[in-house]
């Protein structure tokens, strides 16, 4: 039940499955917010089951000691709170995690109360702090304990200090996922971005990655090429450069893509969410050469103007998935594209050139696409002033079915057909 959304009544459901369950491993209700439940039911469980992972909500950590203490076998835990009243030293200590624990993330873990990682910090493989209260500096700490890392996702409040701190320490890390926290939160920490100083620190210190998902405020062709020198076992590779950075020194990125696509043979996903000019004609037909075993891409802000994305379709031979977002290209080159791409199934767009008549799509249909569009709207902004405007978009499948028959009233996802 993890980021459900869910109608809670009262907690009988979990009595329930503690007084008549012995056998249960796993439980989860991460992130879904339910706020009867009874501390004692979980208790219960920990001592009657041999559970292996335990994912709660909102449960005040020092309500969980108990559980910590007979779930024996457990080796995984998230969620948890902590109360602001209750001083750190006094009461943080006497929490103790399971020795056989390997994957932690807990929520709204804060400086005064990450201590209570520190004890069982090198037996974790797997560490989640996307929803910690934590500065770059407490970050650097943290992972300072934690040297067997494999997985470790986190914001970019991490910073190229915590990427150098990772590739100091982290030897056996495989998979970085990095998401975007809000602005403000940067703000207050102004050594929290991602930048070349920092993959380039990675790359050089963390040989086994196979997987790197990042938001940077700014990159370059060298940290991409240093990428494609070291990372040879990556095989899913996403950079998105954060919206409204204006210092992004070193575009477009050809070079540094060519190298990164070249180095990194074992490559199934890509994903590169740039700015404009972040990627020439050029440089988008270096893709299209150069991911021969890439299945699933994702490409932001890339091309100049048609011909880059009809170079790019004369690649990629195993591509099934593409999603475009913000490109300059026209409705005929994006169909011809989508016919050239002889392995793919599934094609969306975003934002692109529509024809005067619409119609420029079409070839599309003779190959057994079905293709469904989203015309553009405008919303009004939650203050009441001034809009935010969502581009049109095509949604194209590949089916031996025909169309289906559930459009929404609203026409909000229309068919398209010839007149």
């Amino acid at each position: 039940m993890e980021e459900c959304s869910i109608e809670e009544l009262n907690g009988d459901w979990l009595h329930e499955v503690a007084l008549n369950n012995t056998v249960l491993e796993t439980l989860n209700f991460y992130l879904s917010w339910l706020d009867k439940i009874n501390v004692k039911d979980l208790e219960l469980i920990a001592s009657t089951c041999p559970l292996v992972s335990l994912k709660v909500c909102d449960c005040e950590m020092t309500n969980l000691i108990t559980i910590f203490q007979s779930a024996t076998t457990l080796e995984e835990f998230g969620g948890g709170s902590f109360n602001e009243t209750v001083e750190p030293e006094e009461v943080y200590p006497t929490i103790t995690f399971p020795t056989r624990l390997r994957s932690l993330c807990i929520t709204y873990l804060g400086r005064n109360e990450m201590q209570i990682i520190f004890p069982v910090g090198h037996l974790l493989k797997k560490l989640d702090l996307v929803y910690a209260l934590l500065g770059t500096e407490d970050h650097c700490k943290l992972i300072q304990r934690c040297p067997n890392l494999e997985v470790l996702e986190t914001t970019n409040v991490l910073g190229d200090n915590g990427l150098d701190m990772i590739s100091l320490t982290c030897k056996k890390l495989k998979r970085l996922r990095i998401e975007r926290v809000a602005d403000e939160q940067v703000m207050e920490d102004a050594e929290g971005v991602i930048t070349q100083r920092g993959m380039i620190s990675l790359s050089l210190g963390c040989r086994e990655l196979e997987y790197i998902a990042f938001y940077a405020s700014d990159i370059t062709n060298e940290a991409l090429e240093s990428i494609g020198s070291n990372l040879k076992n990556l095989s899913d590779f996403r950079l998105a450069i954060l919206d409204g950075e204006e210092n992004v020194t070193d575009l477009p990125l050809d070079k540094g893509v060519r190298a990164l696509l070249l180095g990194c043979q074992k490559l199934r996903r890509l994903a590169f969410y740039l700015q404009r000019g972040g990627l020439t004609d050029l440089g988008l037909s270096y893709v299209g050469l150069y991911s021969q075993h890439v299945r699933w891409m994702f490409l932001g802000y890339v091309g100049e103007s048609d011909e880059g994305i009809l170079q790019f379709s004369r690649g990629c031979p195993n591509l099934e998935r593409l999603e475009l977002r913000c490109c300059p290209f026209s409705e005929r080159a994006i169909a011809q594209a989508a016919s050239d791409l002889r392995s793919l199934k599934y094609l969306w767009v975003q934002g692109y050139n529509p024809s005067p008549t619409g119609f420029d799509l079409s070839p599309m249909l003779s190959s057994s696409w079905n293709i469904e569009l989203i015309p553009a709207r405008r919303e009004a902004l939650d203050d009441g002033v001034g809009q935010i405007e969502y581009p049109a978009q095509i949604i194209a499948y590949r089916s031996l079915v025909g169309h289906r028959t559930d459009f929404p009233d609203d026409r909000s996802v229309v068919p398209f057909t010839l007149p």
